[in-house]
């Protein structure tokens, strides 16, 4: 359901709302989520709109020739308020790898469809071993051997947990269990006898093996599976009634692929992959379903400072830890104890160096943006019925985008906004400048010496705030090199300006 168009342009004073007031610190341990629209949160309702419109065109053939996705829920949240909560799609359309069901068998998509959250289990995993943390059990800077002596072989004996945490332990990516070992205990012990691939510490290279080996550890030291971990220290207590492994009310969870190796058919109430799937369901890389409601509630705990509702899962202190980035030698693969952080692939314009989030190789996507205090989900059932469509990445971006772009970025006046690559914007008067843009790309601020332009400096981000610019004649040139979109390069000047690839920008 699209939004109303409301009269917005006029809310623009407030800090909520806004892209370009970053606010510090977490939001009051009291917000929760509560019905809303882009009117009472001061967004602009017109690219939540268009969000949602290319959500539905992704439902059609793509140039391959396969939709993008069946179907999908989206949700944004902006200062505990949900402003969207939409469905599109199918939960089932598929009988087989290609073969579409009757119409009256399909199963349309609800909001509250459960869905397989695939790799975005990691944070879940992550949040457990951090509980850990806090009760005594673990220190992250302790070798996982001292806790897990039989993963201390093969060259892991110095494998710390903050390693496994940030993907740089030098562990493979993952290993066809389901496949090579015949039950539960040889799966579980070739990931204890694995060697690394690289130097632990060396590298960066995302691994199921690392959170396999971090929901071992949860076990080992707490003496809960890690279900029941998961369940006693965040789900239960955040009353996420619809999100855990292995969901009962399977009529509610969206199909994933037709497997044909192993023999599954239509994957629908059971985790999709493979390993986790030989795992039990149960597996620190993937096994947990739920709901964007669900979901939105652990974002805004995370965004609240570890609390929700009157109950505390995590201190202030451990969330910083989980969203402060412990891989800036790996400048790409910002990432803290469980969180990806300004991972502009996904998180599109929401993205920054305090934007945490996950994805799931089933096609979900969860952005938690704590300068703005906003959440954006994503979840698709991209896999129905087959891995081989193509990448949800595009619809992530989108969703992403959505939010991002709903936020105003608005001066005390005029502002022009860049709208083509190598356009002018030239003006007498300039007063402040507003830059968030991708990798690559920049913004050129020449000045006139009375003869010519004279390069003056080069911005490539303002931090999510406006500047000020020299009151002299200058010209300023956009430049785009990277692959995705930021919020944008806006300039506020006053008197006479000449534009060529700017335009008038409302918010």
């Amino acid at each position: 359901m699209l939004i109303p168009a409301l009269a917005v342009a006029l809310v623009t004073t407030a800090v909520p709302g806004h892209f370009d007031q970053p606010q510090d610190g977490f939001a009051n341990r009291w917000t929760t989520l509560r019905e809303s629209n882009p009117f009472w949160a001061n967004l602009d309702p017109e690219p939540i709109n268009a969000a949602l419109r290319r959500l539905r065109e992704f439902q059609k053939p793509q140039a391959n020739g396969k939709p993008l996705f069946a179907g999908a829920v989206t949700m944004y949240v902006h200062g505990g308020k949900i402003v969207t909560h939409d469905r599109t799609g199918y939960a089932v359309l598929y009988s087989d790898q290609q073969t579409q069901l009757p119409e009256e068998e399909r199963v349309p998509m609800r909001k509250d469809t459960i869905f397989d959250f695939a790799s975005i289990s990691k944070l879940f995993t992550s949040i457990a071993v951090i509980q850990q943390v806090e009760q005594g059990r673990v220190s992250i800077d302790e070798k996982v051997a001292t806790y897990l002596p039989e993963f201390g072989v093969n060259g892991k004996e110095n494998i710390t947990v903050k390693q496994l945490l940030t993907h740089t332990s030098g562990l493979e990516p993952f290993i066809p269990l389901w496949q090579r070992y015949p039950d539960v205990p040889s799966r579980i012990k070739a990931v204890m006898d694995v060697k690394p691939k690289s130097t632990p510490g060396t590298t960066y290279v995302y691994s199921d093996l690392n959170l396999i080996t971090l929901g071992e550890l949860v076990f080992k030291v707490s003496g809960k599976k890690l279900d029941q971990a998961v369940k006693d220290g965040i789900t239960r207590p955040l009353d996420m009634k619809d999100t855990g492994y292995n969901p009962k009310a399977k009529d509610r969870t969206a199909a994933t692929e037709f497997q044909s190796a192993p023999p599954r058919g239509i994957v629908r109430g059971e985790v999709h992959d493979e390993n986790a799937w030989s795992l039990g369901g149960v597996a620190g890389h993937a096994g947990v379903f739920g709901t964007a409601k669900d979901l939105a509630v652990l974002g805004q705990t995370i965004l609240n400072g570890g609390t929700y509702n009157g109950r505390r899962i995590l201190t202030e202190h451990s969330v910083e830890l989980m969203l402060t980035n412990f891989n800036q030698q790996f400048p790409d693969n910002a990432h803290g104890l469980g969180f990806e952080l300004d991972q502009r692939w996904y998180m599109g314009g929401l993205s920054g160096p305090g934007t945490a989030g996950h994805t799931g190789y089933t096609g979900t996507s969860f952005v938690i943006d704590k300068a703005s205090r906003s959440i954006a989900i994503l979840l698709s059932n991209r896999v129905h019925p087959s891995r081989d469509w193509g990448s949800v990445n595009p619809a992530r971006r989108v969703v992403a985008d959505g939010l991002a772009n709903a936020l105003a970025v608005q001066s005390h006046g005029k502002q022009w906004r860049a709208t083509t690559s190598g356009g002018t914007l030239t003006t007498d008067r300039p007063v402040e400048v507003f830059v968030d843009v991708d990798k690559g790309d920049k913004l050129t601020i020449q000045h006139w010496n009375g003869t010519d332009w004279q390069d003056a400096r080069t911005i490539t981000t303002t931090g999510r705030r406006w500047v000020p610019t020299e009151s002299v004649k200058t010209r300023f040139v956009y430049t785009k090199a990277g692959l995705y979109n930021g919020r944008g390069v806006y300039v506020h000047a006053r008197g006479d300006v000449t534009a060529e690839g700017w335009s008038v920008a409302r918010r």
